[in-house]
């Protein structure tokens, strides 16, 4: 109990930090750095079918149904194997909550519209699925990389160049704000981290397979 004590304790610290620095970006970074690099932005263009949300999550589903299945059928996985369906499972359900209930919530508009023009400003409650805050790509990717962090500690550093590389990605294409890519981030890494620690304890708990 101390020991989740002490983690929750991290985790608000953590919180009020990564709210306090995408705030600061909202206010004063955003639109000026969407503005420095708008003319790059057709040259990572060719990526956006491939490297698209519906693509990546099609793979991460087809995967997890696989493992589920060869988990059925054979009656017992790798801890990689099941690190890699747990991973899958919880960056689904991550970005489907931020879709669906964070962007709709704060409804930002994305930098080609604020470029174009529209205010940059929180819109509570009239966003949608398209909005821009937090980001759904890095939501995704959080919670992918937060199940391998928490499992395999080694991961870490390699998964967290990874991350950062995803969002330099991310604000040289104009797909995101920087303030949404910090949201995004916090969020998919909690959502991973939470997910594979929950599993953690609960291959502790369980009666050892024979």
């Amino acid at each position: 109990m101390k020991r989740f004590s002490w983690a929750l304790e991290i985790w608000l610290v953590l919180l009020v930090a990564c709210a306090a620095l995408a705030l600061l970006s909202f206010v004063k970074l955003d639109v000026p750095l969407a503005a420095a690099v708008w003319k790059f932005r057709h040259v990572l263009r060719p990526l956006n079918k491939p490297m698209g949300a519906p693509v990546i999550l099609s793979i991460e589903a087809v995967v997890a149904v696989a493992l589920i299945l060869a988990r059925l059928v054979r009656g017992h996985l790798s801890l990689l194997a099941e690190t890699v369906a747990l991973a899958c499972l919880a960056s689904i359900c991550a970005y489907s909550i931020n879709s669906h209930v964070l962007k709709p919530f704060f409804g930002v508009p994305n930098p080609s519209a604020v470029l174009r023009g529209v205010h940059h400003a929180f819109r509570f409650g009239k966003g949608s699925g398209q909005s821009s805050f937090p980001s759904g790509h890095m939501v995704l990717a959080g919670a992918l990389a937060g199940v391998f962090m928490r499992v395999y500690r080694v991961s870490i550093w390699p998964l967290s160049a990874l991350l950062l590389l995803a969002a330099v990605l991310l604000i040289v294409g104009d797909w995101h704000f920087l303030s949404d890519i910090i949201a995004g981030t916090f969020i998919g890494l909690s959502a991973g981290v939470l997910a594979g620690h929950g599993w953690a304890v609960h291959k502790k708990l369980s009666p050892s397979e024979d």
